[in-house]
Formats: C-alpha cells, structure tokens, sequence
C-alpha cells in the first residue's frame, strides 16, 4: 500500500509518500481501506520527532480516519467486511489501509459522507473525555475554548451548545469568530486585540467560566486561573505556546479551581473504547440530528501532505483538513 513516510524529523518537506507493506490485523482488530484520514496538530508535533508513537502502534501519522472493513480479526464479532466506519487511531491514517483495534471503530454518524466522517473521531473523543467525562460540564454552566475556529474549537462549539451550555470562545481574525458564532458561539474574543481574561470577567458580571478548554498551555496559565469561577476546572490539552511559566496559585485554594490535563493517543485501546462507546451514545445522536455538523476546510490528495501540514501550521484553516488516498 501507499503512506506518508516520516523520511526524517523536520519540517513539512519531509513527509512523502511510499510504498509500504500492509499492516497486519490481530484477532481484536479491523482493517480498514481508508477514504479519508483527519489532518490533527498532533501529526505536525510527531513530524517533528516530539511526539513519538506509542510502541506497537503505526509509524504513520494519521490518529483518524473513515472507510470500508476489508478484514477482521477472529474475536471481532460487531464489525463486518463492508461496513462503512470511521475511528480513532494510535498512528497510521495517512494510508491506503490501515489496522485498528475493534473498539476505537464507529458506525458513519447517519446523513454524513463517509469522506467527511473523518472529521470527527478525534475531536470528539478528545472533547468528550475531557470537558464532559472529566470535567464534568453540564447544561447551564458556562464554556471557555481558546482556538474555536479549529478542529477541535468548531466541534466543541456545536456539542457543547447541544448540552445547553454558554459557550465563551478565542480566535486570532473577525473571521473567524464569525464563523464561531454562526456555529453557536455565545461570546468570542479576539485573542489578538483584547485581553480574554478581562472579557470573561466582563461578560460573567466578574463570576468567571466553569470549564476552559485549552490548547495554548503556559502563557495563558495565570489568565486561564484568573477566568474561571468558584469551583471552575482548567483543562489543559496542548502547549501551543510552550509549557513553562510562572503563576500565583493563590486563587486555587480561594476558589477551589481544579486543573486537568491528558493526552488521547498514550491511553490504553481500553480506555480508548470505553471513550469510543460514550461518543457514540452521547454525541452520534447530536450530529445525526443535524446538531453537529462537519467543518471541513480543504481536502487534499495524500500526496500533498506537506501542504495539509503547511496549513495547519499556519493557522489559516477553520476546521478539519482532511487527507484522500
């Protein structure tokens, strides 16, 4: 088969496209022929030899995907040649075919395209396991997401209003905060001309939000602990902005904030299929209502990779890129 080799640790040149032997498919797992496979930061940080596979898993990037069974293991009994899945993956989507463990697959949400299906295995679990089963938000509460017109900000945006929630969001352009209240976005921020922790406060009559989601890591750590309300939960999913920095932890003890953070892709297939299981019974039914819709920005053939990754890494994009064997 066809994948995108990491040639060498570096920047998007380094990424092309091989000739590769098939995976191999265990007894608990299915094969799938990709149509789509989800383009994720994550994919940028591995291209660049920081966020290695965990062991046993593909070389490949790629941490989602949506296609057809061609195989299944022997104890795999829910998943059957032809069905027409999508799922999360340790490594590996940037492919023709790809093995993955039974558990982390997922029907095609009803009225989506099995290309555009792509878009959602990862956001979804990363924003259900963080911000709902952790975090425990719920109706009424309030919602920060810094990044709202990514992947995971467009995706949080909609489930989140779903579940009655206000939903507070950052960007960095008009644009794409339009975007972000047409998708349901309550209050956005323009990141680059506004201090968000002073508009949190401002919009909250000084309360502060329950929950933020962040992508951004030391930099916005005080402003983050400074935006949340009594008994408010950080959860913190990314270092965009580098992950070292000095903070007062006074107003932690004061107003019994909690801060979180995790990773998807190190957790155990079993912890992934428990996480696979609640987005298919608690977000599925939103997105076959129509509720969440997909955000596809471009899609690419797998052969321009490098240009995904250029794009990605530029920020321009509002939503998912997706990649086409």
């Amino acid at each position: 088969m066809k994948a995108v080799v990491i040639t060498t640790p570096g920047g998007p040149e380094v990424l092309k496209l091989k000739e590769v032997d098939d995976p191999e498919v265990g007894d608990s797992e299915v094969l799938i022929k990709v149509d789509a496979a989800g383009v994720n930061r994550a994919d940028t940080v591995q291209r660049k030899g920081l966020y290695p596979p965990p062991a046993g898993a593909s070389p490949y990037p790629g941490l989602e995907c949506s296609g057809t069974v061609i195989a299944v293991g022997q104890s795999v009994d829910r998943w059957k040649v032809g069905d027409e899945v999508c799922a999360l993956l340790s490594g590996g989507g940037y492919a023709e075919k790809v093995a993955v463990s039974a558990g982390q697959v997922l029907p095609v949400p009803k009225g989506i395209s099995l290309s555009y299906a792509a878009s959602f295995p990862e956001v979804a679990c990363t924003v259900w396991s963080t911000v709902f089963m952790t975090s425990h938000l719920t109706s009424g509460e309030t919602f920060l997401i810094h990044g709202g017109s990514s992947g995971i900000g467009t995706f949080a945006i909609q489930i989140a209003k779903y579940y009655g929630v206000r939903v507070f969001v950052t960007a960095g352009s008009e644009e794409k905060l339009v975007t972000c209240k047409n998708l349901g976005a309550d209050v956005g921020i323009n990141y680059k001309t506004e201090d968000f922790a002073a508009r949190v406060k401002e919009e909250t009559g000084g309360k502060g939000v329950d929950v933020i989601l962040d992508i951004i890591g030391g930099p916005y750590f005080q402003r983050n602990l400074d935006s949340l309300s009594l008994d408010g939960r950080l959860f913190i999913i990314g270092f965009q902005g580098g992950p070292i920095t000095e903070v007062n932890l006074s107003g932690v003890l004061a107003r019994r904030l909690t801060i979180q953070g995790s990773g998807l892709r190190t957790r155990t297939p079993e912890n992934k299929a428990v996480i696979v299981a609640e987005v298919e019974k608690k977000v599925w039914p939103a997105i076959e209502a129509g509720n969440v819709k997909p955000v596809v920005y471009k899609t690419l053939p797998l052969s321009e990779a490098a240009e995904a990754h250029r794009i990605m890494e530029s920020s321009a994009h509002i939503g998912k890129i997706l990649l086409i064997p």
